[in-house]
């Protein structure tokens, strides 16, 4: 007899794969991505907490995942991905502003686009992007300030501010 049923994953899929998406830009990785965290999911079930925010905690998985995948990868896989990104075809405004939204989030250093993801996308409160990537609230508060100025920047096509160190 099992008194705890196992939750169920599916209903987190179309979520968990929209954040993949934008954090890897790129759907194949997108899709490895959300079966490597469902994976891993399955296998450390018994880690998570029944009553807990399972959302959360899939997330926290893919986080890791992807800051693991980040890490391993080597250069020429990057300019690889780069040579073949094929550009979005002109004539529709809607069609342009993605892309030029997704290259925003692109230039963003990972931890302020995980944060705007998280926070402006997923729409998770700035407690639970904190425990998903395990810094202190203020930390995404903060990172998301920066992440807001660095995206209207680049949108604007501004240069990034400069700051000389004065001795």
């Amino acid at each position: 007899m099992r008194l705890n049923p196992k939750p169920d994953l599916i209903e987190h899929l179309p979520r968990l794969r929209r954040y993949a998406r934008a954090l890897t830009g790129d759907a194949t990785r997108a899709d490895d991505l959300v079966q490597d965290t469902l994976e891993r999911a399955l296998v450390k079930l018994d880690l998570w907490t029944p009553g807990s925010d399972l959302r959360a905690w899939l997330f926290t998985l893919m986080h890791n995942l992807f800051a693991n995948q980040v890490r391993t990868r080597r250069p020429q896989d990057t300019a690889l991905d780069e040579a073949l990104d094929i550009p979005v075809s002109g004539g529709q405004l809607e069609a342009l502003a993605t892309r030029d939204l997704q290259a925003a989030l692109a230039r963003l250093p990972d931890g302020q686009r995980e944060v705007i993801l998280l926070v402006g996308l997923e729409q998770f409160s700035y407690a639970e992007a904190a425990q998903v990537l395990g810094v202190p609230p203020g930390t995404i508060m903060s990172r998301l300030a920066r992440a807001r100025e660095r995206m209207r920047q680049i949108l604007a096509d501004e240069p990034a501010v400069q700051l000389k160190v004065v001795k």
